[in-house]
């Protein structure tokens, strides 16, 4: 068995992903497009840009599959720019493949150029002119996650799509599938944990599915404990006896648990403080969301600037205690109902 069918067995992320256009999801307009190129056998330079997880690499290996057959890396030569993105890669393995044997039925070949964004400037000017010099014969398919660091001559020379993040039904719908077919017990509060943590990544979403299953079951505490993160509802009790209760020391303990439980960052935090205050589960008055996200923003600066984490964290509380106690006193003003 070769590395990679192995390697396909441990990763559902590269065991599941898409062979062809039509297995593709949530891209519908991206696949429309993608799919007249292969019925004309014919396609410009390409530029795939989005946020990663969203489908980039695997479109343009189903749009090789669709052209070439199964047998399609014959005439695809990939390259991760990320590793390989000097002036020599460009000037030796890119020129080379470009100038080798076309294919039978389709009258170029394709290289691909992940994460292109990393390539230096010099490589980049060196690019532009293989583009023009074998546009006969080879085409150029762009990966980026960073559109605006891929220099203008470049982008003008391509046709670009650009990826969006992954509809949350869509990335569900397909967490089930794979559940199915691994045989994995799973409920939809914890297919749903799996989606906010990933934001929209099926990659990620994939791997934490993965690695929550080998817990015995996805649910949101496996979910939870797989990547690390406190649950919501730890996070929403601790905004709660800082804003609602007003109990500082209370606060500051269930900070100090979750940091030391889960081995979180002050980033970490500020982020999940960060997607809390704009839940449902917490009723504030707008005005008070807006202060609060204001000042969150200030912290996480403060602290990716090298603060230290508990002090900024024990002066974020204090701060929500401060404007949580005109609430505070809008509960204790209402008269109790006699009966």
């Amino acid at each position: 068995m070769s590395t990679r069918s192995v390697l396909a067995e441990l990763l559902w992320a590269e065991k599941y992903r898409p062979r062809s256009l039509r297995e593709m999801v949530n891209q519908e307009e991206i696949v429309k497009r993608l799919q007249v190129f292969v019925k004309e056998k014919n396609m410009p330079h390409l530029l795939f840009a989005g946020p990663p997880g969203t489908g980039k690499t695997t479109a343009a290996h189903a749009l090789a599959h669709d052209l070439y057959g199964e047998d399609y890396r014959l005439y695809m030569l990939e390259l991760n720019a990320s590793d390989e993105r000097g002036i020599d890669v460009i000037r030796t393995k890119v020129k080379e493949f470009a100038r080798s044997k076309l294919p039978a039925n389709v009258p170029f070949k394709i290289i691909l150029l992940d994460e292109a964004d990393n390539m230096t400037p010099d490589a980049q000017q060196a690019l532009r002119r293989l583009m023009e010099m074998y546009v006969d014969v080879t085409r150029f398919i762009l990966i980026a996650n960073y559109p605006s660091k891929i220099i203008e001559p470049i982008q003008s020379r391509c046709a670009v799509f650009r990826f969006t993040q992954l509809k949350k039904e869509d990335v569900i719908s397909r967490l089930k599938w794979i559940c199915n077919n691994e045989k994995v017990v799973c409920d939809d509060r914890g297919l749903e944990a799996v989606y906010e943590v990933s934001e929209g990544d099926m990659r990620k979403a994939i791997n934490i599915l993965q690695a929550a299953a080998a817990l015995g079951e996805v649910n949101v505490s496996n979910v939870y404990r797989v990547v690390g993160l406190a649950t919501p509802a730890e996070v929403r009790a601790l905004l709660k006896s800082a804003l609602f209760e007003g109990d500082f020391l209370k606060a500051r303990d269930n900070l100090r648990k979750l940091m030391v439980s889960y081995g979180l960052s002050g980033v970490d935090i500020i982020k999940q403080l960060h997607r809390e205050i704009f839940s449902s589960e917490i009723n504030m008055p707008e005005e008070m969301r807006v202060e609060i996200a204001d000042y969150l923003g200030e912290i996480q600066f403060r602290l990716v600037e090298g603060a230290d984490d508990e002090i900024q964290l024990s002066a974020l509380l204090a701060k929500l205690v401060l404007l949580g106690k005109p609430l505070r006193q809008q509960v204790q003003a209402k008269p109790t109902k006699v009966k």
